[in-house]
């Protein structure tokens, strides 16, 4: 009996051994999992810029449609954003985990290090799955056969006709060449009159139809006013996130802009090519002057780079009201123009390179090749 007893003993040691051993064993090489993972994504993305088709018909036009009308529907209603609380709680909880492992952060720094690179892992899907995938998707001048090449008389003839329909409707809003533009509406009132101008522009062309509205002034508006930033797309959310504290005349593009990241367009320079559209194609003329406006600030400052004699020559014929709203939005930018917005351009300019928009910040400029080659055939 002796015997007996001290076999089943010894077998239920060598049981619980073994089973410890697996269960380390498997702890160590769960660690490892997720960071490989990561690494598993980059290389995934770099081969899936090659196959923009595919993105395009599989994800942007199919999956990625359900997903954000899904989230839309969800969170539309909440009359604050959830997106920003989301991220809140995260920064906050970021600092907490830094602060619960500060003693142990030298001793056991490659287990935290795979800690982080796990989580890392884990966003990075998510952002991909949820929104980002739109990065590799077909390019917009291929989809509706736009040339993106230009001349200077091309890009000259443009600015002055752009310069024309912008004094006319400056002109019918305010009834004098010397006076600036008001926005007369509220912010959330503003939200609900861009759809006008998103319907127009779906009636020509179907793929920039927005349903169900999800556009929140930012809890973080003035952070983002330091960080130089109008507003931002949460790709977990689907929430379109607008800076409250921008001049108003701005506020319609800013959020059309990112109205056009919710239906899946990722470029910057797309937005606003769409944003500038569903703005001047929207019944309303405060909607259309701030979409007119705004394309022909960056075709100024184009000529001001380029050429100061016909630049100054162009100013020379726009009216004082215009410019008045032009020096209007210079000032509100300066009065932030810190240190910071510019460590937060780097860092974006940075972000943009790494997600297939090789221009990086200058992406955003972009979409004047677009405008012009639009209007070659069509009236402003």
């Amino acid at each position: 009996m002796k015997i007996r007893a001290i076999r089943d003993e010894l077998f239920s040691i060598s049981q619980k051994c073994i089973y410890i051993y697996v269960s380390k064993n498997y702890t160590v090489k769960s660690k490892y999992i997720l960071p490989l993972f990561l690494l598993v994504q980059i290389i995934f993305l770099r081969i899936l810029r090659y196959f923009p088709d595919y993105v395009e018909g599989f994800y942007s036009n199919n999956i990625f449609i359900r997903i954000s009308h899904f989230l839309r529907i969800a969170l539309g209603r909440i009359p604050f954003s959830l997106g920003d609380c989301i991220y809140a709680f995260l920064i906050l909880g970021i600092i907490g985990w830094f602060w619960k492992i500060r003693k142990t952060w030298r001793t056991d720094w490659k287990d935290h290090l795979l800690t982080i690179l796990g989580k890392i892992s884990v966003f990075y899907f998510f952002f991909h799955l949820l929104w980002a995938f739109n990065y590799y998707r077909k390019p917009l001048f291929e989809k509706m056969e736009i040339k993106r090449e230009y001349t200077d008389a091309d890009l000259l003839a443009f600015t002055k006709r752009l310069m024309v329909k912008t004094n006319e409707i400056q002109q019918l809003i305010t009834k004098s060449k010397n006076e600036k533009v008001v926005f007369p509406y509220a912010q959330k009132e503003s939200f609900q009159k861009i759809l006008n101008g998103y319907d127009n522009l779906a009636k020509e062309h179907p793929y920039f139809k927005y349903e169900t509205l999800s556009v929140k002034k930012s809890l973080f508006s003035t952070p983002l006013t330091y960080m130089g930033f109008g507003g931002y797309l949460n790709p977990f959310t689907n929430e379109a996130q607008i800076n409250d504290k921008l001049p108003m005349y701005t506020f319609p593009l800013t959020t059309a802009h990112e109205m056009a990241h919710q239906i899946g367009y990722a470029s910057e320079n797309e937005c606003n090519f769409i944003g500038v559209l569903a703005s001047v194609k929207n019944d309303d003329l405060y909607y259309q002057y701030a979409g007119y406006a705004f394309t022909l600030h960056y075709c100024l400052s184009v000529w001001n780079y380029k050429d100061e004699k016909v630049f100054k020559e162009l100013t020379q014929n726009i009216h004082p009201g215009i410019l008045k709203n032009f020096q209007e939005s210079e000032d509100f930018w300066r009065r932030y123009d810190t240190f910071i917005d510019k460590g937060f351009h780097f860092l974006w300019d940075n972000f943009l390179k790494t997600n297939n928009q090789k221009d990086g910040m200058e992406s955003y400029s972009k979409f004047i090749d677009l405008m012009i080659n639009y209007y070659k055939t069509r009236q402003l």
